[in-house]
């Protein structure tokens, strides 16, 4: 099986986001800043439903962080696991406050409304498949976390000693390796990004330079392969997992 994590900036640059992801050809793709249009075609950036359609993705999970409106639709934003296999089951957990009705970027105090957990499990041959999905806690000064950041993350790995089985977590945790919030998650999953010592996850297009994109795994997964892209397709790069 193979996972592709990436926050997808919004949809921005659509063209090279369906290049990317059509030539990975995934299972399974968890996304954050996803933008979903009712009805789709956003026309100004690649939206859930587009992706969807382009992509051949049958199932979708969206957890909205924020909600607004979009020409004379309601446009949400937040996470996204679109999968070309069903989901057996569902849930989200929002680990801060819970979505915004009436987004405004500008109103920077709500920008971290509605950070959520998702959960789907998948049926494979070996049993299910637990994969989880999070856009992190957002500090504009710094990717070292705070208390706030800890007490998410803490939230986090307990959820994933819950679980039963096999389990795959990724996200932009808006957190480097090191900082004491990640460290959490690290003492119960398999930090791929901090293994092997990726220094950076980001792209030209941001003036940043930490890793903070993350693809976690328990340890009784056997990883074949693990790949940070450097395709310009967001702020972002993507990450990949084959197991």
């Amino acid at each position: 099986m193979k996972i592709l994590q990436l926050n997808i900036w919004s949809g921005r640059l659509e063209k090279q986001i369906t290049e990317l992801l059509d030539r990975e050809k995934a299972d399974v793709l968890c996304l954050q800043e996803v933008i979903s249009v009712p009805g789709g075609n956003s026309f100004f950036f690649l939206d859930m439903e587009e992706a969807q359609k382009i992509l051949g993705y049958e199932y979708s999970y969206l957890s909205p962080s924020n909600s607004f409106n979009y020409m004379k639709r309601k446009a949400s934003w937040g996470n996204c696991i679109l999968s070309k296999i069903s989901f057996e089951y569902k849930e989200q957990v929002y680990t801060f406050t819970g979505p915004n009705d009436d987004f405004d970027f500008l109103e920077n105090d709500k920008y971290n409304s509605g950070r959520v957990l998702q959960h789907v499990s998948i049926k494979t041959n070996e049993g299910l498949l637990h994969v989880l999905n999070h856009h992190g806690h957002h500090k504009h000064e710094h990717k070292n976390g705070d208390e706030e950041t800890r007490r998410q993350c803490n939230l986090i790995a307990d959820y994933v000693k819950d679980l039963e089985g096999p389990v795959v977590l990724c996200g932009d945790f808006n957190l480097v390796p090191d900082s004491p919030s990640i460290e959490q998650i690290n003492h119960v999953l398999v930090n791929h990004v901090k293994e092997r010592g990726i220094v950076t996850t980001r792209t030209p297009l941001t003036h940043k330079t930490e890793a903070c994109d993350y693809i976690f795994t328990s340890s009784d997964i056997e990883v074949k392969t693990f790949q940070v892209l450097d395709d310009i397709v967001s702020d972002h790069k993507a990450l990949t997992i084959e197991f």
